[in-house]
């Protein structure tokens, strides 16, 4: 039997997965854009609010950690499709109960069921996408998928607005998207090179194979460091822009939560135009390099005398965001990488574990940095930036192409 081969971009696989990421997005930034109002009405205080919102958010990604490596392992042993199912089915009874909380502890659990469930959607999605496309549509397929799911952050901004600050609507919401989509999901067939790899004797699924191997080790750990920019830029310049502004040239009226929405809409434009760049290139790595390049020009940018109004920072912003637009194409290489037996396994932890360094970022960022050498805000974000760019080229010299790679073999 020949694995199953569509040649749209638009075929049945790439919409849900794609579904699926807008899903993933929207429910990770609302917390974001929600974060004062939501804290306020379950008992933080000013006083407390930096310690409660950060114990929510730690445990969300805590969530979205462990929930990788479950999913992962889960996706390689009983297929693509019991991830894209299961992990929705535990997001949206989350989100629903997310609704009804009235503890600063209740929102913290609710968050990590949430992101336990959100970890299985895009490794799913994505690996289950690469396998369904031919080798020259790959990488525009995934673009796709991104591309379209990111708008789901631009989408919980708006709804935040329309519904008059409704935050407990806007999680009920998130609910019910998950359950639409469990509707979409009916119509999608499993992965022919998955049940390709059922039928043979090996073992599928097994994390500890990532390390168990030098060359393979080697390839795990370069394909989480070559996605860091994503989430030092969301996760500390945009989330944080309101301070850094007032640092820069001093303004009072930013808003972060403005801000992410701006970035969030150019990175999907930036992942929908990484997949054509990397087949005009015919290369992964050509079309990662150029979105480095301007990363590192938007940087150069944010911290200088150019950035001295609020339109100027929000323009930053979203070049920032488009800069960073390599999500798709990130994950897509750590996919592609590894066989079919450990696929799901990669395209689920990598983008996870990236996630899971913001964390670690933040340590450099604010303890070490400014806590304990006390240097100031702009210095910190410039260092941090410098090191969080330094180990990602390092990784990406390391890191294999991908483009013309045949994906139908195994790991052994």
């Amino acid at each position: 039997m020949q694995p199953n081969r569509s040649n749209s971009i638009f075929n049945i696989a790439v919409i849900v997965a794609a579904l699926g990421y807008f899903v993933d997005i929207y429910d990770l930034l609302l917390f974001t854009i929600v974060k004062a109002p939501s804290m306020r009405d379950v008992g933080a205080t000013d006083a407390t609010m930096l310690v409660d919102s950060t114990h929510v958010i730690n445990l969300q990604m805590i969530g979205l950690l462990l929930g990788g490596i479950i999913w992962g392992i889960l996706g390689d042993k009983k297929g693509r499709l019991s991830v894209l199912f299961g992990s929705i089915i535990l997001y949206s009874i989350a989100n629903f109960l997310t609704g009804y909380i009235e503890t600063v502890d209740q929102y913290a659990w609710c968050r990590f069921a949430a992101g336990l469930g959100l970890a299985g959607e895009l490794g799913a999605g994505i690996t289950l996408v690469t396998e369904y496309m031919p080798q020259n549509k790959r990488g525009i397929g995934t673009s796709m998928v991104a591309g379209i799911g990111l708008s789901g952050a631009v989408v919980a901004y708006f709804v935040f607005f329309f519904t008059d600050h409704n935050w407990r609507l806007c999680y009920k919401i998130g609910g019910g998207l998950g359950i639409v989509l469990l509707l979409f999901r009916i119509a999608v067939a499993e992965s022919g090179m998955y049940k390709q790899v059922k039928q043979l004797d090996v073992a599928r699924g097994n994390f500890f194979m990532f390390f168990n191997n030098r060359k393979r080790f080697k390839k795990y750990v370069f394909a989480i460091l070559i996605g860091l920019p994503t989430w030092f830029v969301i996760g500390i310049l945009v989330n944080q822009s309101d301070k850094f502004a007032g640092e820069l040239y001093g303004s009072t009226t930013i808003d972060s939560g403005r801000a992410i929405m701006f970035a969030y809409a150019a990175i999907s434009l930036g992942d929908i135009a990484v997949g054509f760049i990397c087949q005009l290139f015919k290369s992964r790595k050509k079309g990662l390099l150029l979105y480095y390049v301007l990363s590192m020009l938007a940087l150069v940018l944010f911290f200088s005398s150019f950035n001295n109004s609020d339109t100027r920072m929000y323009w930053i912003c979203a070049l920032l965001g488009f800069s960073t637009g390599f999500w798709a194409i990130f994950i897509t290489m750590g996919a592609e990488q590894f066989g079919t037996n450990l696929r799901a396994t990669a395209a689920t932890t990598i983008p996870n574990m990236v996630r899971g360094a913001l964390p670690l970022i933040n340590l450099m960022f604010l303890d070490l940095f400014q806590k304990t050498w006390q240097w100031p805000l702009i210095k910190s974000g410039i260092v941090t930036g410098v090191v969080v760019m330094i180990v990602t080229l390092i990784a990406f010299y390391f890191t294999e192409e991908t483009y013309h790679k045949d994906l139908n073999y195994v790991e052994t």
